[in-house]
């Protein structure tokens, strides 16, 4: 490192102390989004420079996610975050945006009740939840009769059931397609709460939802690759045979083959690199989704054994 280098790397090491001491200490960012946002800044630097590449943040997955043209220009971009911004990075395969579902109707229970001293806490319901496919979100209804639970704590009961579908019961994904209907249950005239009423509806959702025989659902993508006439006997076995893909059609032109396809999201990591060496970098592809649908059940154990390996990392 030359003089020159040195003289101003440590005032900017004690400016980076600084404002790592006022982000994670007085405004509450975690360090990983401390420097999430220094990774950012860098490759926001970068896409000036280079717009042949893509970046994302997906909120949902909490990955920074980086397209581009190939193994070789992410690692020319990760070696440019280092030398010239001090970045370490870590590559990892994007995460896929998996959904939960349940298949089955069930009643559940849950009765929250904590007494400690002073006022206490009580709230008690009973849920039937059943699968709806009108919409991804939760819709949420009431039957109560009698008064056993008042109705100023409907929203209470609806508010934890829509904070407990964030997460799943298998691997973690958020739960789609959910009916919640709150037909019963007490309340005290005294400890019953917003609070409490939340916590026993979320206590509902994780008795009931493992009973509802829940699943996980895929992202299915549509993909159209364009190859040369050559290739098309290697595409259309590597989509049907390596990538679960179901061809929807073909058409050909000036010595060239465009293939429709449908194809699960997460078979789709490599198909840059895959297509490239198929194509001898004569082919070229888009892929959106489309819709989910349930995976394959031994899809859906590999899920569920990365989500369980990720907690206890």
């Amino acid at each position: 490192m030359s003089a020159y280098d040195e003289v101003y790397l440590q005032p900017a090491r004690a400016n980076m102390g600084r404002m790592l001491d006022v982000a994670v200490g007085s405004m509450g960012f975690g360090l990983g989004e401390f420097y999430g946002l220094f990774l950012a800044s860098g490759l926001a630097r970068l896409n000036e420079e280079d717009i042949s590449f893509t970046l994302v943040n997906n909120a949902e997955t909490h990955q920074m996610v980086i397209s581009g043209a190939g193994d070789i220009q992410v690692d020319v971009l990760c070696a440019k975050l280092k030398s010239r911004f001090g970045v370490e990075t870590e590559l990892k395969p994007a995460r896929v945006a998996y959904r939960e579902k349940i298949k089955g109707k069930v009643e559940a229970h849950g009765r929250h009740k904590k007494q400690s001293g002073g006022s206490g806490q009580f709230g008690d319901v009973w849920i039937r939840f059943e699968p709806q496919d009108e919409s991804d979100d939760m819709i949420f209804e009431e039957e109560v009769f009698g008064g056993s639970v008042p109705k100023n704590f409907f929203p209470s009961v609806e508010k934890g059931l829509r904070n407990a579908v964030q997460k799943g019961v298998l691997a973690g994904y958020p739960l789609v397609g959910l009916k919640a209907v709150l037909y019963d249950g007490s309340y005290h005239p005294v400890d019953s709460n917003d609070m409490a009423f939340q916590t026993a509806a979320r206590l509902a959702y994780q008795d009931g939802i493992p009973k509802a025989k829940p699943t996980i659902l895929e992202p299915i993508g549509l993909l159209k690759v364009t190859i040369p006439d050559a290739n098309l006997g290697d595409i259309m076995s590597d989509i049907s045979s390596k990538r679960r893909g179901t061809v929807l059609g073909m058409t050909a032109e000036d010595g060239m083959q465009t293939v429709e396809a449908e194809v699960p999201m997460a078979e789709m990591g490599s198909y840059t690199i895959d297509l490239r060496s198929m194509t001898q970098g004569r082919g070229s592809f888009s892929c959106k989704f489309v819709r989910y649908e349930e995976a394959p059940g031994n899809v859906q154990q590999k899920v569920i054994e990365e989500a369980k390996k990720e907690q206890e990392a």
